[in-house]
């Protein structure tokens, strides 16, 4: 496996990691401080995401500077070739 892609699974590994943490503090809090209305589990959801984001930016993180996947990359490949292929039949 060459070094880019393990990075990119590395990559991949960190966010998906990132958002079970962020998911596993919810789920915790909501026990804890007794969360049971949904409006409160939801702030409690989205504050918890941006506490993880803060981490990761403080850590030199960027999640949405990481490169995409390779299947986004595919998926935009196969797109590009249906879009010149469309643009050929319609001339």
């Amino acid at each position: 496996m060459n070094a880019n892609k393990r990075l990119s699974i590395s990559h991949k590994q960190l966010i998906a990691s990132a958002k079970d943490f962020a998911n596993e503090l919810t789920s915790h809090n909501v026990i804890e401080k007794d969360l049971n209305k949904q409006t409160q589990i939801s702030q409690e959801h989205i504050d918890n995401n941006k506490a993880v984001r803060d981490i990761l930016l403080q850590r030199g993180v960027r999640p949405e500077a990481l490169p995409p996947s390779e299947d986004v990359k595919k998926l935009e490949r196969r797109l590009d070739s249906d879009e010149k292929k469309a643009s050929k039949g319609t001339k």
